[in-house]
């Protein structure tokens, strides 16, 4: 925003250079981004937060200066001539709202025998100085009045409004209206328009209709200053994709109460620049607003609690009311809030205007006081050891983004519960997206991994170990209509296995790298009772994948990326990837650890290979020994696997490894012969296969 040095003189007495001006309003957060020479004036470039839009006028700015010199603002110069009110019940004749909720005020004055003309050379000037053309004398008084008191305002050609009045209401469907820049726009019941007796004649709060712009035959004006709802104003310029200065400033909120004065400004003007005379006033004021309270019982303590600066309490309160914020008058704990500031609500805004004024230059580099000790969250400290675990076998976590593209819809096949079937929509979709396309909240955190080894790869590194612990979002059904969120530990392992200061790697790594990881973060958390079973997924190739259980419960998924995915990515080489559902993992109490003595008698181990189907596998074998109960069987280990010569294509042979031990005496090879042989002989006739040797 611009603003002119040689303007704000004209607001208040002004004694510092404008440089200096500028460093002054830029220590109070008015950031004064340059300071630009213009002929015999100064133009300041500031940018403002949206929480400030008080300051988006030179009166604003001019208040902030009255607050650091001590200054007082000066009196603009209004005619004293008496108006010609109509009484209430007129009123509605001239202006009638129908949507009181969208427009809470609206000011209407009527000025005849306006000759419309070029505006005089000061005025000319003035605009070209904060970078506004000059169009008429009419609109330029307009857009100066606006730039001077922050209240945007417009002008209508009365004798172009049918029936000569205001009907302030929402759009029909379908409705359409010209605007100023020459475009045909279509409306929608969603929309508030300022119309006549026939048609729409504005966008409220945005943009006038040219059907009844001013022109150099125009004579007679009404004048229209009002108060439009800040939402719904920030709804149509985005439904519309239309930005103006007036909807820029009713969007973030105008003073309510400056209305009148606004147009008392721009009539005045308007009566000497284009000799107009004062017509009959309506002010429809139907939505009262009201000035917020705030209550800080000791605010010099606060200030200190929250800074750090030691400020009186009456200096506080010196600086509090140059800028309009006083005491209620029976409760000088109270502070209210002045018509102008729509972002003082709490405590805490006001010691940030205490803050600013005294200088946050001032506020010292110490720790704030501790009220209270912290504490972990209930799983925070297993989670750190899962980290832990992971970064010890290699890996590095990485955080990626939250939002994906649509693409990824339907690829991945997500972790057990994750869907609500109920649910209409699956995905969670985001209206306004961050990143170009990126419009959809992740369901899982394997896109953004997968996007991670592709910057890899393509930084030509190519042995990459990653994890992510992080939320993924689901579509819920539910009158709340909020999505499920769960945390989900992902992670990716591609390449080679390298060991540290040597350039070449050893082996590659596979699937059973990927599996030990995951067992790996899983014991880490408690559980060290994991299996999996053969399981397809969409986004896995088909047989290199497997559900990972944990009792009985499916948590996640593991395996080799498919073809058509690893060709999408431009993948290389074999990416093996998991995904685990932590949230369920860290719900469960993991099981009691318990402790044994060492053995004091010596164990005796039997190896046997079974003839089995491709179906059976080593898992199986080893439930079906547990659940024997053997009390000397205490052990139960995989071996190996042989597929080849002598057996059938459709088998294969599974070695395992038994451990038998007594606790109480040193066993002897028949007493072990005879309990294998019964083991042995039900897992034969349990699970349907035969005893190689």
């Amino acid at each position: 925003m611009l603003i002119s040095y040689n303007w704000l003189k004209d607001l208040i007495a002004i004694y510092l250079p404008a440089d200096e001006l500028a460093a002054q309003l830029t220590r109070v957060g008015i950031t004064v981004e340059g300071v630009h020479p213009h002929g015999d004036d100064f133009v300041f470039d500031i940018d403002l937060t949206s929480n400030r839009p008080d300051c988006l006028s030179h009166l604003g700015v001019a208040r902030e200066i009255a607050a650091i010199t001590g200054g007082k603002l000066m009196k603009l110069e209004t005619s004293d001539e008496p108006e010609a009110p109509l009484p209430a019940v007129l009123a509605y004749d001239v202006v009638a709202i129908q949507e009181p909720d969208l427009c809470h005020r609206f000011t209407a004055r009527i000025i005849k025998n306006v000759k419309i003309g070029p505006s005089p050379e000061w005025l000319v000037k003035r605009l070209e100085t904060i970078g506004e053309r000059s169009i008429n004398n009419v609109a330029d008084i307009t857009n100066y009045v606006m730039h001077e008191l922050g209240q945007p305002m417009h002008s209508f050609d009365l004798d172009k409004l049918a029936g000569n009045r205001i009907i302030v209401r929402r759009a029909k469907p379908g409705e359409t209206i010209k605007t100023l820049d020459d475009v045909e726009r279509k409306l929608d019941e969603t929309m508030l328009v300022i119309g006549d007796a026939e048609k729409p004649a504005a966008m409220g709060g945005i943009m006038g209709g040219l059907d009844s712009s001013i022109t150099d035959a125009t004579t007679n004006v009404l004048l229209e200053v009002a108060y439009f709802d800040r939402a719904n104003i920030r709804q149509t310029a985005r439904k519309l994709n239309l930005t103006t200065e007036a909807s820029y400033r009713f969007e973030r909120g105008v003073d309510i109460h400056n209305l009148i004065n606004a147009s008392d400004r721009a009539a005045d003007l308007i009566c000497e620049l284009a000799g107009g005379e004062l017509g009959e006033f309506v002010d429809v004021y139907p939505t009262k607003g009201e000035r917020r309270e705030v209550q800080s019982k000791k605010l010099s303590f606060a200030v200190e609690r929250l800074t750090g600066l030691k400020v009186t309490e009456q200096e506080c309160v010196r600086i509090l009311g140059s800028l309009g914020i006083k005491q209620k008058g029976n409760d000088p704990t109270i502070f209210v809030s002045p018509w102008w500031r729509h972002d003082i609500a709490i405590e805490e805004d006001l010691v940030e205007e205490v803050a600013r004024h005294v200088g946050y230059e001032n506020v010292a580099e110490q720790l704030p006081p501790a009220y209270g000790a912290g504490e972990y969250q209930a799983t925070e400290i297993r989670k750190r050891k899962l980290r832990r675990s992971l970064i010890d076998l290699g890996f590095n976590e990485a955080i990626s983004y939250s939002f994906i593209d649509t693409k990824h819809d339907g690829r991945f096949d997500l972790v057990p519960g994750m869907l609500d079937d109920r649910a209409e929509e699956k995905f969670v979709t985001l209206r306004d997206s961050v990143i170009e396309g990126a419009v959809r909240m992740r369901p899982s955190l394997l896109p953004g991994l997968l996007d991670a080894v592709r910057v890899n790869f393509n930084q030509q590194r190519r042995d990459i170990r990653l994890f992510e612990i992080g939320k993924a979002f689901a579509a819920r059904a539910g009158e709340d209509g909020l999505p499920a969120e769960r945390e989900l530990l992902s992670l990716v392992v591609t390449g080679g296995d390298a060991l540290a200061n040597r350039a070449m790697t050893t082996r590659e790594l596979d699937f059973y790298d990927a599996k030990g990881a995951a067992e790996a973060a899983l014991e880490a958390v408690g559980f060290s009772d994991v299996t999996l079973s053969a399981k397809d997924a969409s986004h896995l190739r088909r047989g290199q994948s497997a559900a990972i259980i944990i009792g009985d419960k499916p948590v996640g998924r593991i395996g080799r990326l498919n073809d058509e995915l690893a060709a999408d990515y431009k993948f290389k080489q074999p990416v093996y990837v998991a995904e685990i559902d932590l949230q369920a993992v860290l719900s469960e109490e993991p099981p009691t650890v318990l402790y044994r003595p060492l053995p004091r008698y010596p164990s005796i181990i039997r190896d046997v290979s079974f003839l089995v189907s491709r179906s059976v596998s080593f898992d199986s074998i080893r439930r079906a020994i547990v659940a024997q109960g053997r009390e000397l069987c205490r052990g139960v280990s995989f071996v190996d696997v042989y597929e080849g010569k002598g057996i059938g294509s459709d088998e294969r042979s599974i070695t395992i490894r038994l451990e038998y031990r007594s606790d109480e005496r040193t066993l002897i090879e028949t007493e072990v012969d005879e309990v294998h042989e019964q083991l042995v002989g039900i897992v034969e006739k349990d699970l349907n296969i035969r005893r190689r040797f």
